[in-house]
């Protein structure tokens, strides 16, 4: 009788060794998975911050080329520059503004196109887009048409 309890007793100790393995795999496969949204979550967020400083540039390359219609009359051509501001100055900002001309002596329509970006094509400033962009590029475009 002795004999057959302790043959009980060793197969329940097997039984709980395997339990405990199953558990530490089902444990480390979900820490890993919560690692993984968790670095997801991170990157995307990164991401966001990227496009709305590069928003705010364009929206400042909109503004920049409004004033010079407005003010100096000289918004015809396209041109490039890096924002001053410390949060925006790893973006370019092109520019470029174009005039067309009312049917039958209307009013004069200009349009206004900002596009900014953080890894602009060519020599420093550069110009916006890219065409061959590198990892966490990112462009907003802003377009503004008024009569004058």
């Amino acid at each position: 009788m002795t004999t057959a309890h302790a043959l009980q007793q060793r197969l329940q100790r097997g039984f709980t060794a395997i339990s405990a393995i199953v558990i530490l795999v089902v444990l480390v496969a979900l820490g890993a998975f919560i690692v993984s949204v968790s670095t997801s979550q991170q990157t995307g967020s990164a991401q966001d911050v990227l496009g709305v400083r590069a928003y705010e540039a364009a929206r400042s390359g909109i503004e920049w080329g409004l004033y010079q219609q407005l003010r100096n009359g000289s918004c015809v051509g396209a041109a490039s520059f890096v924002p001053p501001a410390p949060t925006l100055a790893g973006y370019t900002v092109t520019v470029s503004c174009a005039a067309t001309p009312g049917t039958s002596g209307g009013p004069v329509t200009y349009t206004v196109v900002s596009t900014a970006c953080n890894q602009p094509a060519g020599a420093a400033p550069g110009t916006c887009p890219n065409p061959a962009p590198g990892q966490r590029y990112v462009e907003r475009r802003l377009d503004v048409s008024f009569n004058q």
